[in-house]
């Protein structure tokens, strides 16, 4: 045997594998596409690899020795290994690869712990999460293939749009902010540090506007650039600020933020936003469907 090389040559073990399996030269070059003369000439050459011999010959027919069959089994079950990594090495190549704009907020707070189960649910979608700003939408980003949106977002004729949850939103603040049990909401505002997010400065006029709360006036108003910062300012108990309840998930289930008033809904929920051309794709499909039903599971309603 050449020591230097311990696995004999790949063709002499497929002629070997066919033989064993086919029964008969004749089966097995059939089976490899070759002629039986390429098949004969593999399997003397794995013998004097060996030194040893494993087959029995008579009347020019080839039949496994004890050698023979011991070494069938294990080349069997070595080539049934490769064949079943090489199935899943394929499968993985043919996954369809996504690329998702989430508003930031929502992409750490709502859907970065959902992943897991996104990927356990859909695995021939390989989703590349992109943190986007609230205001971008797919007009402006030609690298991503869908979007999620919220209430704000107006798409263009060229986009379509399926609703997956609520959009509800509402006044949120550290639990350091103090609401006194029978506060009214209007005095209470009056008294307080409102963070307006300047990305989506919007939100405070919606809210009064959805919740049916009289507009006030703060004790101060600071502006902050975007969600996240202004998230980030009402844990530190800094003032109140308002936010989507998708942004702020896992805040308010840790108690960094509470949501004293409630959360009030706007017209138009989250969407899953995608060019119209697409949207008929077998990977936008199967996204759209499992952020229905999370959406709909994520509803107290």
């Amino acid at each position: 045997m050449n020591l230097k090389h311990p696995l004999p040559p790949l063709n002499a073990l497929r002629a070997f594998d066919a033989l064993a399996r086919c029964g008969s030269l004749r089966a097995a070059a059939q089976d490899l596409g070759v002629v039986p003369g390429a098949v004969r000439q593999q399997l003397q050459g794995l013998e004097e690899y060996f030194g040893a011999a494993l087959f029995i010959r008579k009347g020019g027919r080839l039949t496994l020795n004890a050698a023979g069959l011991r070494f069938a089994d294990a080349v069997g079950i070595a080539f049934a290994i490769v064949s079943r990594a090489a199935e899943e090495v394929q499968q993985r190549d043919r996954k369809t690869r996504l690329r998702l704009g989430v508003p930031m907020p929502m992409a750490l707070s709502w859907l970065m712990p959902r992943l897991p189960r996104i990927h356990a649910d859909l695995r021939d979608l390989e989703i590349d999460v992109v943190p986007v700003a609230v205001t971008r939408t797919l007009a402006d980003a030609p690298d991503l293939d869908a979007m999620i949106a919220g209430g704000e977002y107006r798409p263009l004729p060229d986009i379509a749009a399926t609703a997956f949850m609520v959009d509800a939103f509402g006044p949120v603040s550290s639990p350091s902010c103090l609401v006194p049990p029978d506060a009214d909401l209007a005095n209470w505002l009056e008294n307080t540090t409102a963070l307006v997010a300047r990305d989506v400065s919007y939100l405070w006029d919606d809210w009064f506007r959805e919740s049916g709360t009289r507009p006030s006036r703060f004790l101060k108003r600071v502006e902050i650039d975007d969600l996240t910062l202004a998230i980030g300012a009402a844990k530190a108990g800094l003032g109140v600020t308002i936010a989507p309840r998708a942004s702020i998930e896992l805040e308010l289930a840790s108690g960094v933020l509470t949501a004293p008033f409630g959360f009030a809904s706007r017209p138009v929920g989250f969407r899953l936003c995608c060019r119209v051309a697409d949207r008929k794709s077998k990977a936008i499909g199967l996204l759209a469907d499992w952020l229905l039903r999370e959406g709909q599971a994520a509803d107290p309603a």
